[in-house]
């Protein structure tokens, strides 16, 4: 495929995902930066050097001085970004916010696998305004499946200690969320109330990083068969019975929200253009670190923060195809009724090796999954809604046969 001309300006950058150290303390058997196609890990610096942290903080704020930008999101990410020390990680957070301009706000975050959080980092967190997300996959012998240290040890005894500390009132406002790989091998209700017994904020359920070259594991070339679907359904009920006392699970309220007309936000679902930059340990400039697991040197640009200002890292070719509106689509996603709420799917689950110019000019590979799981939302919401036209619209989109491309492939 070709990348599809904007239709408009190129949308600057909001969030900035931070690789401060190219290792981890894990060596979870799914890992997308050690476990994938791509092996430029391999050589990046252990840990960003301080001098590179601050031309980053310089080129962050220089993009968001050029474009008014009102927030900037900076995601302190890796490997395990706590291997990289308090110390480092708190002179980076002050001095972004010490040269950003006055009028944008920096949201910082930081994503952990937990085995690291102390009272320590706890401490740092509200000093500096942190907020913390922490990936947990289910109980026991779901998340130390794939989450093990390099000895072969599972890590949920450490994570769940962790959230713990985390959980308590005086931590509890730092507390972001819990991130969540999707496994429908697993008992999807008995992974839901263990996650929920933790009492989290918030949600993030995602699909492991496939695609048509390499499938993720259950999703088999049938698209009469979906276990994603069906793990998701049975969660998704769980939830929206729950009267209000669950916590923010972000895919269910997307799907609701694009159901209704709204607009996506993210690039996941929906279709909405990335506003994300990857930064890594020597301070290249990339595209989204889920490309790591289409081919080697994917993401990769050439572009770095010691030479190109963020401004050029917005006319590569890979950001204008990530921030293209539904002309790049295939043309089985263009023709699909559900493409307003879908989008196509996530940009790296279209990749297909082979299939010409970068390769991403197909459906998802999770395409009957997607499909099923937006009409069982579709319906069940139509059940709820007081106005007779919206509910037939609903409960229309509900019975759509969605991409037949899905077919053709896998």
């Amino acid at each position: 495929m070709t990348v599809p001309e904007r239709s408009r300006p190129p949308l600057p950058f909001r969030e900035f995902l931070v690789k401060v150290h190219s290792r981890c303390n894990l060596a979870c058997r799914y890992c997308y930066v050690y476990e994938s196609e791509d092996r430029g890990w391999r050589t990046q610096p252990v840990r960003m050097t301080p001098a590179t942290a601050g031309r980053l903080a310089l080129r962050i704020a220089e993009h968001a001085r050029s474009h008014a930008l009102r927030s900037v999101r900076v995601i302190l990410h890796g490997g395990e970004p706590l291997l990289a020390g308090g110390e480092f990680l708190a002179r980076f957070v002050r001095g972004l916010r010490a040269v950003l301009p006055a009028a944008t706000r920096a949201e910082v975050a930081l994503q952990t696998n937990g085995t690291l959080l102390d009272e320590t980092v706890l401490r740092l967190c509200h000093a500096e305004d942190i907020q913390i997300g922490v990936s947990l996959d289910g109980p026991p012998a779901v998340h130390d499946r794939y989450r093990r240290d390099p000895a072969g040890r599972g890590s949920h005894a450490r994570v769940a200690t962790a959230l713990e500390l985390l959980a308590r009132p005086e931590h509890r406002p730092l507390w972001g969320g819990l991130l969540t790989t999707v496994d429908p091998s697993t008992d999807p209700l008995a992974t839901y109330d263990h996650l929920l017994s933790y009492n989290p904020p918030a949600l993030t359920l995602i699909l492991p990083l496939g695609n048509w070259t390499v499938p993720p594991p259950g999703r088999v070339p049938d698209p009469a068969r979906t276990p994603y679907a069906d793990w998701l359904v049975q969660v998704f009920d769980r939830w929206y019975g729950s009267a209000g006392r669950a916590p923010r699970v972000t895919l269910f309220e997307s799907v609701i929200d694009l159901l209704l007309g709204g607009d996506s936000s993210s690039e996941v679902i929906g279709g909405g253009p990335s506003r994300l930059a990857v930064i890594d340990t020597d301070g290249s400039l990339t595209l989204s670190d889920h490309l790591k697991t289409t081919y080697d040197g994917a993401d990769r640009t050439g572009l770095s923060v010691y030479r190109d200002p963020f401004d050029v890292l917005l006319r590569h070719p890979g950001v204008a195809a990530r921030q293209a509106d539904r002309t790049g689509l295939c043309a089985a996603c263009q023709a699909c009724p559900l493409v307003a709420v879908c989008g196509g799917g996530h940009y790296p689950h279209r990749y297909r090796e082979g299939s010409g110019g970068v390769g991403h000019d197909n459906p998802s590979v999770y395409c009957p999954d997607l499909a099923r799981f937006i009409g069982h939302v579709a319906q069940t919401v139509a059940a709820d809604l007081p106005t007779a036209a919206t509910a037939k619209a609903m409960a229309t989109a509900g019975r759509a046969p969605g991409c037949r491309g899905a077919e053709h492939g896998g």
